[in-house]
């Protein structure tokens, strides 16, 4: 190289357009190397088919398909075959304008359909979840059902070129069922293994039981309980069960019975024991349905927050937060509000010195406040963990004269018995009731499986 000569670069600075004309340039110099690579695999090692004189297609008959179904068939909800059966359920806010403009159904039938006497106010008022049945043809109403209730139902038909409506009854029909059950593993599910709804072992634990056993704590494997109920039914399908006609529940050993009785005055009703005194106390042992106990009452316990021995005097009830919580007895609302490591609290004045506490609640019933009365069983509160709380629970106080009472133990007032004008009417009843538990409870240990000594 000569002195004072320049090298001459041919630099052009990379901008985006180049960059992706360059990516461009790359991806196609890639995809046509596969395919001379491909075609080079097939020149070498063609597939075995070309070397195939025929290819033979078996000929399918009406024979090898499965027959046509024509429930089947998906079709869109807005354009319903002509002459099908439609059933809607109804959504919250659903009116029936609303449902017969969603399933493109005439507005001119709808007007007719309401137009008709008595009918009206059986359509304006829709229950959710409720199923109303339909048929139509193009959009035009034939025929319209629903339950207006429970024992009749609502039924409209096309008649020329208007509608008639009739209503149609369907009694209720109530069934007198026996159970027994013995509790293993928890009372629900010897509730379940003997037939009985989970709301109606509710109320034999909270509505009959609930005064005398603490469902919470006391209930143990072995315990047993024998029940006559009723059930109800329409056209043959079981709806529900009704009413606890009489029941027992052996506790470690205690024998609990109760028989419903109302009188023919209908002044009296409720359930009594066989001697005539209501089941139901004047307090509950529990103010929510049972759950567990996490703490109980103790005047030596460690506080779970404090690191102190500090006396726990009351309950405490484990529960998810929102569970409800109920007065233990009729009172007034001495205070509802919030008292330092309760958190949301209500305190009710019950009479006679009683008073009883309900603490760490997450919210208060509506319209609750201090002054208001409240009866037995009544909401008052939700579960929480407002102020000291580790977790959501109920913590639950009794107090006589001020003084703490465990409200596990402390012995509760009972009701009043049946008044004497009346003693007479019941113990006719009883004795019917008595015999029918009698036979609920040999039936049970007839059927119970023999064990083998050893």
């Amino acid at each position: 190289m000569r002195p004072g000569s320049r090298i001459a670069f041919d630099y052009k600075p990379k901008t985006p357009k180049r960059s992706a004309l360059t990516r461009t340039r790359w991806f196609l110099a890639g995809l046509f190397l596969a395919l001379l690579c491909g075609a080079a695999v097939y020149v070498i090692k063609p597939p075995t088919w070309l070397n195939e004189t025929s290819i033979h297609i078996p000929a399918l008959t009406t024979g090898d398909l499965p027959p046509f179904d024509p429930s089947r068939l998906i079709l869109h909800p807005k354009f319903p075959p002509p002459g099908a059966t439609i059933e809607v359920v109804v959504r919250p806010g659903d009116t029936l304008d609303r449902l017969f403009r969603r399933l493109n159904l005439s507005a001119v039938d709808l007007a007719a359909i309401r137009a008709l006497g008595g009918v009206r106010n059986t359509l304006d008022q829709l229950r959710t979840g409720e199923v109303i049945t339909m048929v139509q043809d193009r959009g035009l109403i034939q025929t319209f059902e629903r339950r207006v209730n429970e024992s009749e139902v609502l039924a409209v038909k096309r008649n020329g070129s208007g509608f008639e409506a009739r209503f149609i009854a369907t009694p209720i029909e109530t069934r007198i069922s026996r159970a027994h059950g013995e509790i293993d593993s928890s009372l629900f599910s010897a509730a379940l293994a003997a037939g009985v709804s989970a709301d109606t072992i509710m109320r034999l634990a909270n509505d009959i039981f609930g005064w005398k056993v603490d469902f919470a704590l006391e209930i143990q494997p072995g315990d047993r309980f024998n029940m006559i109920y009723e059930q109800r039914f329409r056209d043959g399908r079981y709806l529900d069960d009704g009413q606890i006609l009489a029941a027992e529940f052996i506790n470690a050993g205690t024998v609990h019975r109760a028989i419903h009785y109302t009188s023919d005055d209908a002044k009296i009703s409720g359930y009594f024991d066989p001697e005539g005194r209501s089941v139901r106390g004047q307090f509950l042992r529990a103010p929510l349905d049972f759950t567990r106990i996490s703490s109980n009452f103790n005047l030596r316990r460690r506080h779970p927050i404090l690191d102190l021995i500090r006396a726990h005097r009351g309950v405490d009830y484990a529960a998810p937060t929102g569970t409800v919580i109920k007065a233990a007895g009729d009172g007034r609302v001495s205070f509802a509000g919030v008292k330092s490591g309760y958190g949301n609290v209500v305190i009710l004045e019950h009479g006679a010195g009683v008073s009883t506490l309900y603490g760490h609640m997450s919210r208060f019933a509506k319209s609750l406040r201090a002054g208001k009365h409240v009866q037995q069983g009544q909401t008052i509160g939700y579960v929480g963990s407002t102020g000291a709380a580790t977790g959501p629970h109920l913590h639950y106080e009794y107090r006589i004269n001020g003084r703490h009472k465990n409200p596990r133990t402390v012995p509760l007032p009972d009701a009043k018995p049946i008044p004497p004008m009346y003693l007479e009417e019941f113990q006719a009843q009883r004795s019917g009731m008595l015999t029918d538990l009698d036979w609920v409870r040999q039936s049970a240990v007839i059927a119970a499986p023999a064990t083998t000594e050893r």
